[in-house]
């Protein structure tokens, strides 16, 4: 059970698709989505994407924050504008991880929740 809820708005896995398809549209890369809800995570869903910069990065996570905005979700907690090298938008049960490219290299989050399913969005034939 989590200690979080978020109110009203989309379900998880439309808000997972919403900030998917905004990521692809803004020319995000590697777009990866893991359903967590197998894992005991800290969320349902994570998406993680990245930036070719860190102008990119911001970009990409102020469109996806908006997009979600004009839909009724509102981040319970946002992080990482200031740097612009990992921006993460928390959505309760969703979770977006925006990188610049070399910061997912190092951080390899993907990796660290190998275990999770990933979940296909259907973006090819979005693009």
């Amino acid at each position: 059970m989590k200690p979080r809820v978020r109110e009203g708005g989309l379900p998880a896995p439309a808000l997972l698709r919403l900030a998917a398809e905004t990521a692809v549209a803004k020319k995000a890369r590697d777009v990866v989505a893991l359903d967590l809800r197998e894992l005991d995570g800290v969320a349902d869903y994570f998406l993680i994407c990245s930036g070719g910069s860190e102008v990119q990065v911001r970009a990409i996570a102020d469109a996806i924050d908006e997009k979600l905005r004009e839909r009724g979700a509102r981040a319970w907690h946002v992080e990482g504008f200031e740097g612009r090298r990992w921006v993460l938008l928390d959505f309760v049960e969703v979770v977006v991880h925006v990188f610049h490219e070399r910061t997912r290299e190092y951080y390899m989050l993907d990796r660290l929740w190998g275990d999770a399913r990933s979940v296909d969005l259907g973006l090819e034939a979005a693009d």
